[in-house]
């Protein structure tokens, strides 16, 4: 975890991982998007200003699918309605759910596709590996945030990866939970009786510094980590089958297929909170928000591929395929 990255000197302002890994997704997508676009002959400007949009929709639907997700968490009533709003626009702690911003993103970035007369399925299968690029670079940024954390677990490779600070997210969420029980000096007592840990500005004026920077987090599984490398294995098989004959739609449509079951059984190692539960037979269910929307993104995919089946296959359409120069120097 590495919250903040670094200082801009003489201003003193902090440059936070998490915010830092948007601009690098930003940055790399609109590139990949830019150059893929004109593999097609398209005009690569365009998909330049589409993947501003995207990361604006992107960064607003996110937020507002977490906030949703943990509703109760931004309507304390023990604290005042501005706080409580602050808390939720606040997106430097973390907290953005990428199919929120997925399905936001989506139609804005539709709606621009058909008012400048880009081919829409052609345009779509370019998105697709540029998401699961913005993707890969996002969970990283989730990691060095502490957001988005997997359950307990003793990794083999050594807890060091995947033990957390004094305040992070999941040393928040264990100390709530009773799992870990810091020294009573970093604890504040209320007056009710209730316990929380003390912040930062009151540990430094205590003296406490030291104690307060030695307490970690149980292990947990690096979930983000775990995504990232999904995301960018994804990228390289959308990108393969895009350089190869196809029909138009289906390499957005094969990105919805493999996301989504791959974001289930990732959430089953997340500490998420579930929004299904219940019984079948023997069997309990409980799933996420996540959970439900990567079945309903799979459902999606398998309606898309099959509805663009109708279509005729890509010819020649690939960076693999594509012709030779006439000044080729190839007899």
């Amino acid at each position: 975890m590495l919250r903040e990255v670094f200082r801009i000197p003489w201003l003193n302002l902090p440059i936070y991982g998490y915010g830092l890994m948007l601009v690098v997704a930003f940055l790399a997508c609109s590139h990949m998007a830019r150059y893929w676009a004109r593999q097609r002959g398209l005009d690569g400007e365009l998909f330049i200003n589409m993947a501003l949009l995207a990361l604006v929709t992107g960064v607003i639907g996110a937020r507002l699918s977490d906030v949703l997700e943990n509703w109760s968490a931004f309507t304390n009533p023990e604290r005042s309605v501005l706080d409580n709003i602050l808390d939720a626009i606040n997106i430097r702690a973390g907290g953005l759910t990428f199919y929120g911003g997925f399905i936001l993103a989506i139609p804005c970035c539709i709606f621009y596709i058909v008012k400048h007369k880009l081919p829409l399925l052609k345009t779509m299968d370019i998105v697709a590996p540029v998401v699961m690029i913005g993707l890969g670079f996002g969970r990283i940024g989730c990691y060095l945030n502490g957001c988005c954390y997997g359950e307990i677990c003793r990794p083999p490779f050594g807890a060091s990866l995947t033990q957390f600070p004094y305040l992070s997210n999941p040393y928040v969420d264990q100390f709530n939970r009773s799992l870990l029980h810091p020294p009573d000096a970093l604890i504040e007592h209320n007056p009710d009786g209730s316990i929380e840990l003390k912040d930062w500005d009151t540990i430094r004026r205590e003296g406490l510094t030291s104690l307060a920077e030695a307490q970690k987090s149980l292990p947990v599984q690096p979930t983000q980590l775990y995504s990232s490398i999904t995301a960018f294995l994804l990228m390289g098989l959308l990108w393969a089958y895009w350089t190869m004959p196809h029909l138009d739609g289906r390499v957005f449509a094969l990105m919805m297929l493999l996301e989504g079951p791959s974001r289930f059984i990732l959430e089953m190692i997340r500490v998420e909170p579930p929004v299904v539960s219940g019984h079948l037979g023997p069997i309990d269910i409980s799933m996420s928000l996540s959970m439900v929307l990567g079945l309903l993104v799979f459902v999606a995919g398998a309606v898309m591929w099959v509805l663009v089946g109708c279509g005729k296959p890509v010819k020649n359409r690939g960076i693999l395929a594509a012709p030779i120069e006439k000044h080729s120097v190839l007899p």
